[in-house]
């Protein structure tokens, strides 16, 4: 399987290119999320009580009412064309060969038109005969000929060392992977591969262990062929998912990366080609003739060389890439340095956007010959074919000489190469080193504060980062400190959530021309909401000109417009959303889909797409998590836990969907079973602060204070800034009678969240009754300046003696 992600089995959600995420396209990781159902909350014996969240109106024309046991009643997607009708607009790429004869041969033996195949003696054989052993982990496999079918033995489905016959083959070099028939029209790509250089076979996921049952294991369903490669290794690739059957049926116009696979279906052309030959005129007059712009091929690029989430399944050449899918971007995770540099396997594309070079007009083709996948020209030559002074088109690219600009003696020695220094390469999948297209600068300071990998360190691994930087300083001087160090400084602050980070971000999203970087500052204010001017300036950029800051700034702003006001009204945040349901771009009208979907309506235009994206996501678990938080948002608990509880039957290792599920299972007063499912979160992923808090709500709505107080310590032993944990604390803390300790961990919470009322509203009131008057009414008034509305502070500030 060319893209497959290869790190830890314990967070399979991201495989391949889909980030799964809460929110559809934002790249952001969906779970843990706080989808509300346990609350403790003061009252005026200060206990700590369950306050429900009642039901969502599911908005007019929804579909609430259907069958309850399949998580899926209010997920149907509008009926679309077939298989059979799409796919009669191709011609197939042998077609094209007699007029276009010199692509058809660049084309010939590349990697895209042996993206993928069928197996075949001349081309497997080797890597089948003779028979041999593979080492992996603690499990031992081979290979072997049977009857002249290929087959691999190896730990299946059963939990058992058998054979499995091979149907097709993807990728050809540096390594192939082999695919294996499995029920209900499956195919599950095996995480033995070929390697075509050293002719030995390997494991892509290295020394894991992977063991059947786990989503990612080759049989799981983070292996599987029909959600994983089919739709970048064929042409026009519909994956035909039946959710209620939980079965496949995927359909493709023409096996491998055709040529219309960048081109779009190109029989009538074909047709009108054939018709009118011997007619000189016959390319003028052709209506069916399809010329794209740059932009347009690069979009067409994007798709397969972009990690991203799918938002229809069914890419047509010439379309907006924003049309059909999400793009992932840097952001609070750990997907990308905070410069840009891809840390897990993230493909080209978006490290492309984030750079210079796509900013200066640089397109795919610039570089690549698009029909054999090649570089244009060899070394430094490609480079230097726009920064050599004289490329009039490039006129904003710098003239350098590469000798005296890399301080290395030539171009033959590491380091003497524009790539070495300006796309590091990253191996994945053990055999596949692949370059980073940001562009990027190499700057050891980065390294020293924030852990940012450079390349002179990558090459030079025998010398310290302080060499490296003492030597940058001395080549580049002051050119070191260019606005390229300060973002990634900015952006890795904001990870941290460092203290007037927000400031820095709307700079940086006032001052960059690059729409990626607005689009990652904007995404990163979501942590800083509690600010005014960080609100005020999403506002604004949900007009921005380019859609992935606009859908990133809906997301940011999904914590305060996700709910009405207290009279049922639309908020300020939220009435500017809705408008962005008519957004030109698809992916922007999805994003603001699920920021209003406790009342969207199904029916409506944007609903319907909504309802698309989950029918194109809704076979892996991070899908029908989704589902579950769509159908829990709107009030229907049962077929939330329902989609929660079968994420976590595909996905075994991840802790995620026993969290959710127990979210839904209280809301349905399942309360002992709520902490079951929250117990097992814990103990699959102990690191998880929210969990622990979870727990300690569950423990407290069965009246096990002590427990709560227990969970909600080791809550903060994890996470000493949870202010939600801080303020019950103190409450369960009053409750045993702690009263001093209470208002220690109330202040805490005042600390941790500035915006709330509730906490020093708490103090007050525990001061009241220890008769700390002055103090309460102190606390008092700070609740009051917090929320001028809360009414219970200002009936105690009244009798407190305070002003009326």
């Amino acid at each position: 399987m060319a893209k497959k992600k290869v790190k830890s089995r314990q967070q399979p959600q991201k495989a391949k290119r889909e980030k799964p995420v809460a929110a559809p396209a934002s790249g952001r990781s969906p779970v843990p999320m706080y989808i509300g159902a346990f609350v403790l909350a003061v009252v005026v014996g200060f206990l700590i009580n369950r306050q429900s969240t009642p039901p969502a109106d599911p908005g007019p024309g929804s579909t609430g009412q259907g069958a309850g046991g399949s998580g899926t009643a209010e997920i149907v997607a509008a009926p679309e064309l077939s298989a059979e009708e799409i796919h009669a607009d191709y011609a197939g790429s042998e077609s094209c060969r007699d007029c276009h004869e010199d692509q058809f041969n660049e084309w010939t033996g590349s990697h895209h038109q042996l993206a993928e195949r069928g197996v075949s003696k001349p081309l497997d054989e080797l890597a089948f005969h003779p028979h041999r052993t593979i080492k992996h982990a603690t499990q031992t496999s081979e290979t072997k000929v049977d009857n002249e079918q290929f087959q691999i033995v190896t730990l299946g489905k059963r939990d058992k060392v058998e054979p499995h016959a091979i149907k097709r083959a993807i990728g050809v070099k540096p390594l192939l992977q082999y695919l294996v028939e499995d029920k209900g029209g499956r195919l599950q790509a095996v995480d033995l591969a070929w390697d075509p250089h050293k002719k030995e076979w390997f494991n892509v996921f290295g020394d894991e262990d992977r063991r059947p049952g786990e989503w990612g294991h080759w049989t799981g369903r983070g292996m599987n062929w029909n959600a994983m490669c089919a739709s970048c290794h064929n042409t026009r690739v519909l994956k035909n998912y039946d959710p209620i059957k939980d079965t496949y049926e995927t359909k493709m116009a023409e096996v491998g990366v055709g040529c219309e696979s960048c081109h779009g279906g190109m029989k009538a052309h074909v047709d009108y080609q054939n018709k009118h030959k011997g007619d000189p005129a016959k390319e003028l007059t052709d209506p069916h003739f399809k010329q794209f712009s740059r932009d347009q091929y690069t979009h067409g690029c994007a798709p397969c060389h972009a990690r991203r989430t799918e938002l229809t399944g069914d890419y047509v050449p010439g379309e907006d890439f924003y049309d059909h899918y999400s793009l992932v971007i840097p952001d609070h995770t750990d997907i990308f340095y905070p410069d840009g540099q891809v840390l897990e396997e993230d493909y080209e594309f978006t490290s492309f956007s984030s750079s210079r070079m796509h900013a200066g007009g640089v397109r795919c083709m610039d570089c690549h010959n698009p029909h054999s996948g090649k570089l244009r020209l060899q070394g430094n030559l490609m480079c230097m074919s726009c920064h050599n002074g004289a490329n009039q088109a490039m006129q904003t690219a710098p003239k350098i000489d590469p000798i005296a600009h890399s301080f290395h003696k030539s171009e033959t020695e590491p380091g003497g190469r524009c790539v070495d220094c300006h796309m590091p390469l990253t191996t994945y999948m053990q055999r596949h080193p692949r370059r980073d297209h940001g562009f990027t600068i190499p700057d050891p300071l980065l390294t020293k504060q924030f852990g940012i990998p450079n390349a002179c360190n990558r090459c030079h691994d025998d010398k310290d980062t302080d060499w490296a930087l003492e030597n940058v300083e001395k080549w580049y001087g002051d050119k070191m400190d260019r606005p390229y160090r300060q973002r990634a400084q900015w952006v890795a602050m904001a990870k941290t959530n460092a203290p007037g980070s927000h400031l820095n971000l709307i700079n940086m999203s006032n001052t960059q021309t690059n729409h990626l970087w607005r689009a990652v500052a904007v995404g990163l204010m979501q942590n800083f909401l509690h600010e005014e001017s960080v609100r005020e300036h999403l506002l604004m950029r949900i007009t921005d000109k380019h859609p992935l800051v606009r859908g990133t700034a809906v997301l940011s702003l999904e914590p305060i417009a996700s709910q009405r006001d207290r009279d049922g009204n639309d908020t300020r945040e939220r009435a500017a959303i809705r408008k962005l349901l008519d957004d030109p771009v698809r992916k922007v009208r999805i994003d603001a889909a699920w920021v209003l979907r406790s009342t969207l309506s199904t029916n409506s235009p944007a609903g319907r797409e909504l309802m698309r994206y989950f029918t194109q996501t809704g076979d892996q678990p991070a899908g029908r998590m989704q589902q579950g938080v769509f159908h829990y948002d709107r009030g229907r608990y049962d077929l939330a836990a329902e989609s929660f509880r079968q994420a976590g039957l595909w996905d075994t290792n991840t802790a995620a969907p026993h969290h959710e599920l127990a979210i839904a299972l209280s809301a349905m007063q399942q309360r002992e079973k709520a902490v079951e499912q929250l117990r097992i979160a814990c103990a699959k992923d102990p690191s998880q602060a929210e969990f622990r808090y979870k727990l300690a709500l569950g423990l407290s709505e069965l009246n096990d204070v002590r427990g709560a107080a227990r969970e909600l310590r080791a809550t903060l032993k994890i996470d000493p800034a949870h202010a939600n944990a801080w303020y019950n604390l103190g409450l369960a803390l009053n409750q045993l009678n702690q009263p001093g300790e209470a208002i220690s961990a109330l202040l805490e919470a005042q600390k941790h969240d500035r915006v709330s009322a509730r906490a020093p509203y708490a103090r007050a009131t525990i001061l009241a009754q220890q008769k700390r008057v002055e103090e309460a009414r102190e606390a008092c008034r700070l609740a009051i300046k917090r929320d001028p509305n809360h009414q219970q502070a200002r009936i105690l500030w009244q009798q407190l003696g305070g002003a009326r």
